[in-house]
């Protein structure tokens, strides 16, 4: 896995607090120090952090499960949209559905009608469909896009879920409390860290932080997809090798015995050449 250095976490701001009076004081472990008002991160507690939740990310991602990943913050969305994109993950950056997790059969058939309305306005062949009509359904469909796009192909409740400000997330952190999801977070002083699984302290307002958090969750996760399909390919491979062995193995085991039967078998006698009426002399014993 990938290290991150102190350098890039000081020029992406990770380590800006919020204001003094605005702080949690369940955050003080994190805090290194107060400048002019404002508290400082501890960057030695974000990498060491940072790297612990991005191994327990790796090891969901490898056994085959997804990470929600949830940011419906302005200078949060484009950023985890293309970063949970690039790594085949769901993701939610427009509006958190109440229930988005906990009635996930209901989300589940919105997506489905959300499916059948593109399907509908794709087909070339229909032809009962007013101007008006696909004008209305094309909106709905573009609305519905945009909640629910990013979980279209998540047909089931995630492993885990990351959060970019576990506050400004608080609906969807208590959803997946109560499914006992894994929760991963970017927290800043303002927050509670012991809330989720995996704090992760740092600035959780600036787009340049919350980029270098997210791509490096994404790049630990890109990891673990990689060493799955490694490990299928390897798995794959000494199946067809055991089943080599076992054909040839039968193969060898057909041919002995094929050649003991044929060993064991009782030969045929030939008639003798100087039997009773072929003795010397010619003619049968007097």
């Amino acid at each position: 896995m990938s290290k991150i250095t102190h350098q890039e976490l000081l020029d992406a701001g990770v380590h800006f607090g919020h204001l003094r009076k605005k702080w949690n004081p369940k955050m003080l472990p994190y805090i290194f120090a107060e400048r002019k008002g404002v508290h400082v991160i501890d960057l030695n507690k974000t990498i060491e952090k940072l790297e612990e939740a991005a191994a327990a990310a790796k090891s969901i991602a490898k056994s085959g499960k997804k990470v929600l990943f949830v940011a419906t913050k302005k200078q949060a969305k484009e950023v985890v949209r293309e970063a949970a994109t690039r790594v085949n993950m769901p993701y939610v950056t427009d509006r958190w559905l109440g229930g988005m997790l906990t009635n996930f059969a209901t989300i589940r058939k919105s997506i489905k009608k959300m499916q059948s309305i593109d399907k509908m306005l794709t087909d070339v062949s229909l032809n009962s469909v007013t101007k008006k009509e696909r004008l209305v359904l094309t909106r709905e469909k573009e609305k519905m896009e945009r909640v629910l796009g990013g979980i279209a192909n998540l047909n089931r409740v995630p492993a885990a879920v990351f959060l970019i400000d576990i506050g400004h997330e608080h609906i969807a952190l208590k959803e997946a409390q109560r499914l006992n999801v894994n929760t991963f977070g970017l927290v800043d002083t303002n927050c509670d860290p012991t809330k989720v699984d995996f704090a992760i302290p740092g600035n959780d307002d600036a787009s340049k932080s919350i980029f270098a958090i997210t791509n490096f969750i994404a790049d630990a996760i890109a990891e673990g997809i990689s060493e799955r399909a490694t490990d299928d390919k390897e798995e794959d491979l000494e199946e067809e090798t055991q089943e080599r062995l076992r054909f040839d193995g039968e193969s060898e085991g057909d041919a002995d015995r094929k050649k003991a039967a044929g060993a064991g078998a009782p030969r045929k006698r030939s008639k003798s050449t100087t039997g009773a009426g072929n003795r010397p002399g010619g003619g049968p014993k007097k």
